[in-house]
């Protein structure tokens, strides 16, 4: 039993030892673990303070931007708009031009083809007129049986023509 007295027994000696060796150690384990984890620590707060920071300027620096984006958006579809409002506006007088223009050409051309037909009609008359008095000069020749001058057949066909074209 002495045997295991020695073991349950408390000696004095002992626990001040147990004492000493359990304060070295707990400065040796401050010294060299304590120490440098809270430095570790405190340098993993700092940074995870730095990241929500960073993460809050970003987020102020997307709201920002949205907000000038939606801004700038906005500018641009009132702008669209108004270009297309523009070169509609511009594509109406356009088209306002080319008909005016295509009328007046159109009334140019109308007038142009009078005239030739205007032409062509006294050309033909002058033609229809000449041939008649060939005609009516073989005839009178013929009826009188004499040869008469150029200048008296011309003078014949004038009042022929006269005569007849009154009549018409």
């Amino acid at each position: 039993m002495q045997k295991f007295q020695e073991f349950v027994t408390i000696a004095p000696w002992t626990i001040i030892f147990t004492w000493i060796n359990l304060i070295i150690l707990v400065l040796i384990m401050k010294k060299l673990l304590f120490k440098p984890v809270a430095k570790m620590l405190e340098q993993r707060e700092e940074e995870v303070s730095s990241m929500y920071q960073k993460a809050e300027e970003a987020q102020k620096s997307a709201q920002s931007l949205e907000t000038e984006y939606t801004q700038k958006l906005t500018g641009a579809k009132e702008e669209a708009a108004r270009i297309m409002k523009e070169a509609t506006r511009e594509a109406a007088l356009r088209g306002e031009e080319i008909v005016a223009e295509a009328q007046q050409k159109a009334s140019s051309l109308i007038t142009k083809a009078q005239k030739e037909i205007e032409r062509e009609k006294n050309a033909a008359v002058s033609e229809i007129k000449s041939d008649i008095a060939s005609i009516a000069v073989s005839v009178a020749e013929k009826v009188i049986e004499k040869d008469i001058n150029e200048s008296d057949y011309e003078r014949l066909v004038e009042e022929f023509i006269n005569s007849r074209g009154d009549n018409a």
